[in-house]
Formats: structure tokens, C-alpha cells, sequence
């Protein structure tokens, strides 16, 4: 199985919650399409809220992908590809509570790979951060 880590701001990521879905890159259809069912899906949250929110920079949500095909909503002028998600309890990690533990973080200029929005990350960092997040 593949951990995944989306960038998403909190507002978002708590819908996709509700929701019991995942989407990256604004609804975009490839990122969706990498997952496979039992996928690991992690959101990481730079904000509160898209695109000004105060800054958060933490870990907000967890959970593991439970279909099997990317599917497309239907919100008027808004078609998102998604994925089904069943999300754990978890509680936001600040990924400054994580420093020097993961490998995401070891290169001088990590946050620029999150800025493509969707990238897989290591089993030891998915390890990490779940434990954060769920105990």
C-alpha cells in the first residue's frame, strides 16, 4: 500500500471529512487516479482557509481509501474527481511537533514538493505521522 499527502487548506480538508472523500489539485482527475483501494491518505493543511487563512502548517486528516475508481461529483459548475475515504479519529499534528523525524522534512527546500499538491510519501512517514495523529 502507498501513503499519499495531499495539501489542502483545514476549510477543505474538514468537508472532505463529512463528506468521507478525497480530492487534490482543485478536483483534478490524475491525482485521485494514483490511489488504489486500502491507500493510506493524509492531508497536510499550510492554512486555515484557502487561499489566505491564517497559516497552520499542521497534519489534518487520515484515513484509507475504500473504492476501487476515481468517480466525479456533480456540484453545478464544479465537477471534482474523488475518492472514497473512511477517515480515522485523529487529532491535527503540527508538523513542527515532528521536526527532524521525517523524511519529508530533510531537505533544505522540502515545502517546495508540496506545492505540486499531492505527493507519496515514505512507510516511516506515514508510521510517524499516524502515531501522531491517532495514538
Amino acid at each position: 500500500m502507498t501513503a499519499w499527502l495531499g495539501v489542502v487548506s483545514r476549510t477543505h480538508v474538514l468537508r472532505a471529512v463529512r463528506l468521507g472523500v478525497a480530492q487534490f489539485n482543485h478536483g483534478k482527475r490524475a491525482p485521485v487516479a494514483r490511489l488504489r483501494h486500502g491507500d493510506t491518505v493524509i492531508y497536510y493543511s499550510p492554512r486555515t482557509d484557502y487561499p489566505d487563512g491564517v497559516q497552520l502548517r499542521a497534519f489534518t486528516a487520515i484515513g484509507t481509501v475504500v473504492d476501487d475508481e476515481p468517480w466525479q461529483a456533480d456540484e453545478g459548475d464544479f465537477r471534482p474527481w474523488r475518492r472514497r475515504i473512511d477517515y480515522r479519529d485523529a487529532t491535527e499534528a503540527p508538523i513542527a511537533n515532528l521536526a527532524g523525524r521525517l523524511d519529508l522534512t530533510q531537505a533544505a527546500n522540502w515545502g517546495s514538493a508540496l506545492r505540486r499538491g499531492h505527493v507519496v510519501l515514505t512507510d516511516h512517514d506515514a508510521a510517524v505521522i499516524e502515531q501522531e495523529m491517532c495514538g
